[in-house]
């Protein structure tokens, strides 16, 4: 059976290009040419991956993203937009995009890009809970809990806590979380790990006397037992 991908991209020329290269390889591409067309197409769902571009006549295709996250579809999504500088990159995946690549592109490295996608999707052990001290974390659902409380987590957050669990009891380098958690091979120069980092442990720690997110200077972070 093919993977069904959706494609909201303005550009007529670009979106065909793409959709050339996608459909050669196997894949079935539905193609919505705008943020409103975009997100009636994605939040009805059925989609193995997503690719969304940024500038379009009716907004930013980021509204797409944010509207997605937000009833908690997790659906991949590769942003494929002009707008390619390291801030612009950052702040698709800090939205909650899983991969970000840039106009041009070579049509090879797309078709490379939504395979790896959706192979790390369904790869995923889905039926999974992750423990560790208080801590759980539910894979299928995305969400986790200390201490059987909820936790209010963004996506990106789930994102870092997810990669924690994995590593748990051992530091996770900050290189690691820039390449697992914002796809990114280089160090943006930004403090964009800080801030999250900063973040979640807020959300670990509310209304709880001890710290689970320890800080390991000069090397990464990593969780430690209630």
């Amino acid at each position: 059976m093919s993977q069904t991908l959706l494609m909201i991209e303005d550009d007529a020329v670009a979106a065909r290009v793409a959709i050339s290269a996608l459909e050669a390889e196997g894949f079935a591409v539905d193609w919505e040419q705008d943020v409103a067309g975009g997100v009636a197409a994605a939040t009805r769902g059925g989609y193995d991956a997503i690719l969304l571009d940024r500038m379009m006549g009716d907004g930013d295709g980021l509204d797409v993203l944010r509207t997605l996250r937000r009833i908690g579809a997790v659906v991949p999504v590769l942003v494929l937009s002009a707008l390619a500088r390291s801030e612009n990159r950052t702040e698709g995946l800090e939205e909650g995009a899983d991969d970000y690549l840039g106009k041009p592109f070579d049509r090879h490295e797309l078709v490379a890009r939504v395979r790896a996608l959706i192979r790390r999707t369904t790869t995923q052990p889905h039926g999974a809970v992750l423990l560790f001290g208080d801590l759980e974390l539910h894979l299928k659902s995305r969400v986790a809990y200390r201490a059987g409380q909820l936790l209010d987590l963004s996506p990106k957050e789930y994102e870092i806590l997810h990669l924690l669990m994995r590593h748990a009891g051992e530091t996770v380098p900050r290189d690691l979380l820039l390449r697992d958690v914002w796809h990114l091979n280089f160090d943006p120069q930004t403090n964009v790990i800080d801030v999250n980092m900063s973040r979640l442990r807020a959300r670990l720690n509310q209304g709880f006397e001890t710290n689970v997110l320890e800080t390991v200077r000069g090397i990464g972070f990593r969780l430690i037992p209630a």
